[in-house]
């Protein structure tokens, strides 16, 4: 579908990424618990209205990620959301999958649920204004883990979300995500990931997925966050993109990373080396971020739920989107910070 195609092109702008949004009620209660805020339908309301309201935040931000709440809601002033992101030059989209859960017979490993009734929630999705759509998977990594059905099942949910996304018109957003948790070295991290993206594209060729109309979201290949010895950041950018370059075919338009507990800067400054790696002509897609938290964490903590801790909030929020931005480009450096007004 042609919208499809625009859609993609909106999302992989320049010099710009997504800002996932998306939280799960559990996940922003146990956020705000920190500041300390209780979470209520208008405290999250207002959250949300703050992030999409920075000014220029769309000079960085090309899309936003959704909770279904927050794509049914509307802004103070009676304004719908995706309107409001529409308005302020970003595509909204929304994320479908219904969480994880274990999965049975296979310790530590899980599933992600929510394609029940998906086909006629992406219809609505699609009405409310949701251009692009997101399904979360997740692979941990152990002395035994991932195991071979793991991988197969989520594998095969996320082709068949994938499926009923573009029948629905809808970029789909595909997110196997590897866990940084653990203490696995770069190479054990590489070799999951390698294993884990094969078996997801298999599954998208084999439901028949339009590539070029799709965007794969992932993680870094990096150390478990308790590996004695951490690879520096020329290291994560160079096996990150032999990993890749190996599986990922060159029809997927755009790889956006996500950050996956990650620090701010840690984030930026792998993204900044694997950008400018991939643009050295030797790989065939777009890369670009997805950030949830490590774009969100400065600002969430200046807000504490006052409104006149907005203005500051905002600021800390557009200087990531920015940081970001020009690491896409490759052009991010560490002064970057130290100019920060």
């Amino acid at each position: 579908m042609q919208d499809m195609n625009l859609t993609i092109q909106d999302l992989l702008a320049d010099g710009k990424g997504l800002l996932a949004a998306d939280e799960s009620l559990p996940t922003i209660e146990k956020r705000f618990a920190t500041l300390p805020l209780s979470s209520t339908e208008e405290s999250r309301r207002d959250y949300r209205e703050m992030l999409f309201t920075t000014p220029d935040l769309n000079e960085s931000i090309s899309g936003v990620i959704l909770f279904d709440e927050t794509l049914r809601q509307r802004t103070r002033s009676g304004t719908p959301m995706p309107e409001l992101l529409m308005k302020q030059g970003m595509v909204p989209g929304i994320k479908v999958d219904g969480g994880t859960v274990a999965l049975s017979g296979f310790p530590g490993e899980k599933i992600t649920q929510g394609l029940d009734g998906l086909g006629k929630r992406l219809e609505e999705y699609r009405e409310l204004g949701a251009r692009f759509t997101k399904w979360r998977a997740v692979i941990a990594i152990d002395k035994q883990l991932p195991t071979q059905i793991c991988i197969e099942a989520n594998a095969r949910i996320l082709a068949l979300f994938a499926a009923m996304s573009q029948e629905a018109g809808l970029v789909p957003i595909v997110e196997p995500e590897v866990l940084m948790d653990g203490n696995h070295t770069l190479a054990r991290c590489e070799e999951v990931m390698t294993f884990t993206l094969k078996r997801v594209f298999e599954a998208l060729s084999e439901h028949r997925i339009i590539l070029e109309q799709m965007l794969l979201k992932t993680g870094m290949v990096v150390s478990g966050k308790e590996c004695p010895r951490q690879a520096d950041v020329a290291e994560v950018a160079e096996e990150t993109l032999r990993c890749f370059r190996r599986i990922v075919p060159a029809e997927v338009p755009g790889i956006v990373f996500l950050s996956g507990g990650q620090t701010e800067l840690e984030a930026t400054e792998h993204l900044n080396a694997i950008c400018a790696l991939s643009q050295t002509g030797k790989f065939p897609w777009k890369v670009s971020f997805s950030f949830g938290r490590a774009l969100q964490d400065s600002a969430m903590k200046i807000w504490k739920g006052l409104q006149k801790n907005v203005p500051e909030a905002q600021a800390a929020l557009l200087h990531r989107a920015q940081c970001n931005g020009f690491a896409v480009q490759g052009n991010y450096l560490r002064q970057m910070e130290m100019d920060k007004e």
